[in-house]
C-alpha cells in the first residue's frame, strides 16, 4: 500500500512538472523548407505561487559557439508584443519571404543578420496573455509593469535551472520599445537576488535596450528635436515650433494656434509620414492586402503590411502544433 502511494505522488509530480516546465525541440517549422540549420527550443515554464501564469518561449542556441557565447533575455515592447515579433522582424535567425509569400502561403527564409550567429537568445512571451502566455485564472491575467518583471525574473531562474548549463554563460536582459522601461529593472531585480543569495546565482553581465521607451512625454516630446537634427524638418519650422510651443509639444493647448499650425506643418507628410502616427491604419479586412500585390492596394504599400504575414502564420494550427503551443489556444 505503501509503494503504491509513493508511486502515485511520484506520477502526480512528473505531471505536475511536465505541466508546469515544458520544453520540446522544433527541427522543421511550417514554410520553411527542409530542416532548421540552428537548435530552436519552445516551452513553458510556469510562474506566480500556483504556477498560475503559464509563460512561452522561444530559445534558440548560439549558431557559433552556444557553450561560451552569451545568453540574451529578449522581451519585445508593447507591452503586449509576442517574442515572435522579435524573432521574426529584428534579430531572429528566419524571416518571412516575402517574395515567394502570399495569402495563406507565409514561407521562411533564413536571416543572414540574426543574433544568433553569436548569442543565445530566449524571445519571451511577456507579460501573461502576450502571444501564447495564458493564465489558469482570470485574475492572473491582471498584470502591470510591477508584476510583469517579477514573473519574469522568476522565469528566468527557472529556465536556468532547467537548463544549468548556461548558468556560467554570459547573462544580458535585452529588448526594445517598452521593454525600455522593464529591462533596467529586471536586471536590478537580477543584481539585488544575487546579492541575497537566490539559487540559482545569475551571471549577469549588463542589460541592452534599443529604441527604448523611457517615458511617455520626454521620448515623444523630443521627436521634433530629433527630426530637425536628421534634417527631417527645416531651421525655420524647428525654430518657429520650438518658440511658440515653448519647447512642448505633446497635448498643446488648442488656443494656442501658431504652436498647433507648426505642429501640423511638422507632422506633415511626406517630412516626416505622420511623425506621431505608430503605424497605418489597417481595417477588418487586412488579410485581403496580403492577396494584392503591391499596385492594387489602394494608396503606397507599407512596409508595415508585411507583418500581417505573422498573423497569418502564427495562427495556423499546424504552426502551432509544431511549436507546440498548448490546446488552450487550438
Amino acid at each position: 500500500m505503501w509503494l503504491s502511494v509513493v508511486a502515485l505522488v511520484h506520477v502526480l509530480l512528473l505531471i505536475s512538472n511536465s505541466w508546469v516546465e515544458s520544453q520540446s525541440i522544433i527541427d522543421t517549422l511550417p514554410g520553411y523548407p527542409g530542416k532548421l540549420p540552428f537548435k530552436l527550443e519552445t516551452g513553458y515554464i510556469g510562474v506566480g505561487e500556483l504556477d498560475e501564469v503559464q509563460l512561452f518561449y522561444y530559445f534558440i542556441e548560439s549558431e557559433r559557439n552556444p557553450k561560451d557565447d552569451p545568453l540574451v533575455l529578449w522581451l519585445t515592447g508593447g507591452p503586449g508584443c509576442s517574442g515572435l515579433s522579435a524573432l521574426l522582424f529584428e534579430i531572429g535567425p528566419f524571416t518571412f519571404d516575402y517574395a515567394n509569400s502570399s495569402g495563406n502561403k507565409p514561407t521562411l527564409e533564413l536571416n543572414p543578420d540574426s543574433w544568433t550567429k553569436i548569442a543565445n537568445i530566449i524571445f519571451l512571451d511577456a507579460p501573461v496573455g502576450t502571444g501564447f502566455s495564458y493564465a489558469t485564472t482570470w485574475e492572473a491575467y491582471n498584470s502591470n509593469d510591477t508584476s510583469s518583471t517579477t514573473q519574469t525574473y522568476e522565469f528566468l531562474r527557472k529556465w536556468l535551472m532547467a537548463h544549468s548549463t548556461f548558468l556560467v554563460n554570459p547573462l544580458y536582459i535585452a529588448g526594445d520599445s517598452y521593454s525600455g522601461k522593464l529591462v533596467p529593472i529586471i536586471a536590478q531585480e537580477v543584481s539585488n537576488g544575487n546579492e541575497i543569495g537566490h539559487s540559482p546565482p545569475l551571471n549577469l553581465k549588463g542589460f541592452v535596450i534599443g529604441n527604448p521607451l523611457t517615458h511617455e512625454i520626454w521620448d515623444p516630446n523630443a521627436r521634433v528635436k530629433f527630426a530637425h537634427r536628421t534634417a527631417l524638418i527645416s531651421d525655420r519650422l524647428y525654430q518657429s515650433t520650438k518658440r511658440n510651443c515653448q519647447g512642448s509639444y505633446i497635448n498643446p493647448d488648442p488656443n494656442n494656434t501658431q504652436c498647433v499650425e507648426d505642429l501640423r506643418e511638422v507632422n506633415e507628410p511626406p517630412k516626416l509620414n505622420k511623425l506621431w502616427s505608430l503605424s497605418p491604419h489597417v481595417d477588418d479586412n487586412f488579410i485581403d492586402i496580403l492577396h494584392s500585390t503591391p499596385d492594387q492596394v489602394p494608396g503606397p504599400w507599407c512596409r508595415n503590411y508585411n507583418y500581417l504575414y505573422s498573423y497569418v502564420w502564427a495562427n495556423d494550427k499546424i504552426v502551432q502544433k509544431t511549436l507546440h503551443v498548448r490546446e488552450v489556444f487550438n
